[in-house]
């Protein structure tokens, strides 16, 4: 990887008014002029994504919105898109400038707290409005713990407003950020090996590998453990010529039930999909939706929900294979409605399941958020290696390394038949 992806970064949102200056705030931060400044109203009319490495924090995405109280004609479209980011932000900023408080920012906070998260107010514009001491305190009675005057185009102060804009991010950092749920070591022993079955499908950028099997590949070298590459033709011959087993085989969801098939009972097994339910979401939540495929009746509408937005092929997993694999298992005709990269229902009750990717293009905040959707339409929600693997009669197989989430499935598939 030449750079650390977009969803392993600490997702920042700059929120406020129209002409606040979050724009110039980004650009003071980062150093560079990356963001269009003007005093025109609505300069703004996307959200702007920033990667940049922020020590010691590490890497971090800043998301630039629109003005919430924009009022002009393409406002209501800026407005949706900047509300959009509250699902995959994990830290707020809210830029205001020192006695303008009103419904706009009031709007920010509820919509912070809906979402709990953090809130850092950046009171903007002191070479101009100096900070009203009244006007601290009421931040503080807003419930603000973190409040930081500055002045974006002041470059000789640049360095301490960095320095307590970073205290504060660590202050509010997510604990999950610093110590993510584990992806595979915890699986491995250290000296131990990780068998990686890698098809090379159309879907695999010519002369690399897919995110999820490098992203494996080295969680598995940083837990002090050996991984061996295979295809899936060449793995039970590379099987048999180990004198000790590997401590876990992991494969791609669609060679699962090859895979199962030629590992020894007792040996360890999962799918790179499943592997990433735990990193991103709710492990648990995704092993019972997927068992609620079983329940699926003829004309029930699906939801396939991808997270990157890549041009399909004729055999595409998430909008050919995966809906034929579940109308072959159901044995019945379903409606199936595919939406890809940032783009997600608002109404998701119309909808009998949401199988989910793995979502290794987002951070685990955006998927927390769509299993939050899910689970308060009432909606089922698994993703496509455990989708796959029960279409595949192999789900509890591979779910075996996972034993609460193997409970969680049971106990779920029991609920639905005793109904």
């Amino acid at each position: 990887m030449e750079k650390t992806p977009k969803s392993m970064r600490l997702h920042i949102a700059l929120f406020g008014r129209t002409n606040v200056g979050k724009s110039s705030f980004l650009n003071m931060i980062s150093g560079q002029d990356i963001a269009i400044t003007s005093p025109i109203p609505g300069t703004t009319t996307d959200v702007v994504e920033k990667s940049m490495e922020l020590l010691p924090l590490g890497p971090v995405m800043f998301l630039d919105t629109a003005g919430l109280d924009d009022t002009t004609v393409l406002a209501d479209q800026r407005i949706r898109k900047s509300t959009g980011v509250f699902k995959r932000a994990e830290i707020v900023t809210l830029l205001c400038e020192s006695g303008i408080w009103g419904q706009a920012e009031k709007n920010i906070l509820a919509k912070a707290a809906d979402n709990k998260l953090p809130v850092i107010a950046v009171i903007n514009k002191i070479d101009k409005n100096a900070v009203a001491a009244d006007f601290v305190s009421m931040l503080h009675n807003e419930g603000i713990k973190h409040i930081i005057p500055v002045s974006s185009v002041d470059n000789s102060k640049r360095e301490q407003y960095l320095t307590e804009f970073k205290q504060a991010l660590i202050d509010c950092c997510p604990e999950d950020f610093i110590q993510p749920p584990p992806l595979v070591g915890d699986l491995i022993r250290s000296g131990g090996v990780a068998m990686l079955i890698v098809p090379i499908d159309l879907q695999a950028p010519k002369g690399r590998l897919i995110l999820p099997q490098v992203q494996t590949i080295r969680d598995t070298l940083d837990s002090d453990a050996s991984v061996i590459v295979v295809k899936e033709r060449e793995y039970a011959y590379m099987l048999s010529q180990l004198k000790t087993p590997p401590d876990i085989v992991i494969c791609d969801s669609q060679v699962v039930m090859k895979m199962v098939a030629d590992t020894p009972p007792g040996l360890a097994c999962t799918t790179f999909s499943i592997l990433f339910s735990r990193l991103k979401g709710d492990m648990r939540i995704m092993a019972e939706g997927a068992a609620a495929i079983g329940n699926i009746k003829n004309g029930d509408k699906i939801l396939i929900a991808e997270a990157c937005s890549h041009h399909p092929s004729a055999d595409d997993i998430g909008r050919v294979k995966i809906p034929r694999w579940l109308r072959q298992y159901i044995g019945a005709d379903i409606e199936v409605e595919v939406y890809a990269g940032r783009d997600y229902p608002e109404n998701l009750a119309e909808y009998s399941l949401v199988v989910h990717c793995g979502g290794c293009m987002f951070n685990r905040k955006e998927i927390l958020s769509r299993i939050h959707m899910a689970r308060t339409a009432n909606v089922p929600i698994t993703n496509y290696g455990m989708c796959i693997s029960f279409t595949q009669g192999v789900l509890e197989r591979v779910l075996t390394p996972f034993p609460a989430a193997l409970d969680a499935f049971r106990s779920e598939r029991d609920r639905l038949a005793g109904q």
